[in-house]
């Protein structure tokens, strides 16, 4: 038998682990996803069906604005099969909140989200709603003023939680009595998704909101885990001064939230296997591989659908928050 000299043995050795770890990295290179794409196809594919049901459903994802661009940066062409399934982009922190509440966000950045939001607003009319942080008075005024200026409409949140119906200003700005049949038509908004924070029961919190005269309020689903009756969905689309207004539902697609009713008693990071990791600002929310079908299934598709019931409930749209979950997996 003829024998192996120790050079040609570890030039074997080497040659081995080279083509096992080449073989290893082309797998790798081979399952990798286009993140910004997949959630792209998350939001046209919930815009297909919801609007099978209902064909104006609104449509509303929040931030993640680099989507309407093919290759997610500012030079890159439209995506115009995404902007043409949205109604309305919902952008946080635009003028103030970037970076903390009440401080002025940077003309770098304002600059370059704007320049998505333009892209998705003059291709093909995409409604665009801006929640600014901010509480000083002065900064409130200027929020609404600039973004009103470039044909934005806004709301000036004076607590991050959400959880309030600022009493500033005394007069909503652009307020109005018309009857609002369609976003388009809005000329403001409030956003509230945490009254149980400040409010004591359903009732008292659809009191609140139809004293006033906002154009269209995006709230939660639930109150404090209860659904809202008929009568009280009824209720909150009145306004204080007779006219119509539009409600637009809250729901996460990008993480799941162990309060909600689909969240199972056994589930941890892992498992199910779309559980990635927990937020570690959000305690309880957790990022999920949102392209598998079995996260998809809860979301939307079937009659026990999140969506669903939302739209069963007589909700005029859905706000899908942690668009820019993409983010997360691209790093």
């Amino acid at each position: 038998m003829k024998k192996v000299s120790f050079k040609s043995a570890c030039l074997l050795l080497f040659l081995f682990i080279f083509v096992s770890f080449y073989s290893c990295k082309k797998d790798e290179v081979s399952e990798e996803k286009d993140y910004k794409q997949e959630m792209r196809n998350f939001v046209q594919d919930i815009s297909v069906y919801a609007k099978a049901i209902n064909p104006s459903f609104a449509i509303i994802p929040q931030n993640g604005a680099n989507l309407v661009s093919l290759t997610g940066d500012e030079t890159g062409s439209p995506d115009l099969t995404y902007i043409n399934a949205i109604d309305a982009i919902g952008q946080e922190d635009l003028f103030y909140g970037y970076d903390n509440d009440d401080l002025a966000t940077s003309n770098s950045d304002n600059k370059r989200i704007r320049t998505f939001l333009d892209i998705a607003k003059n291709n093909a009319n995409v409604k665009i709603m801006v929640t600014d942080y901010c509480y000083t008075h002065s900064k409130m005024d200027n929020s609404y003023s600039v973004n009103n200026g470039l044909g934005y409409t806004s709301f000036a949140a004076n607590h991050r939680d959400l959880d309030n119906i600022p009493s500033y200003p005394n007069a909503i700005y652009n307020e109005n009595d018309d009857t609002i049949t369609s976003l388009q038509d809005a000329k403001n908004f409030l956003y509230l998704i945490n009254p149980d924070n400040n409010y004591a029961t359903k009732q008292a919190f659809v009191d609140a909101v139809r004293s006033t005269n906002y154009d269209y309020i995006i709230m939660d689903y639930f109150f404090n885990g209860e659904e809202f009756t008929a009568s009280q969905i009824d209720q909150l689309k009145q306004k204080s001064n007779g006219g119509k207004r539009l409600l637009i539902c809250y729901m996460s697609i990008g993480e799941a939230e162990n309060y909600r009713y689909y969240w199972q008693s056994n589930w941890k990071i892992g498992s199910p296997s779309f559980i990635v990791k927990e937020n570690s600002n959000w305690a309880g929310n957790y990022i999920v591989k949102y392209w598998e079908s079995e996260w998809q299934n809860i979301i939307f598709g079937n009659n026990n659908s999140y969506l669903k019931k939302i739209i069963d409930a007589g909700f005029d749209g859905v706000y899908l928050d942690i668009i820019d979950a993409f983010e997360h997996f691209e790093e």
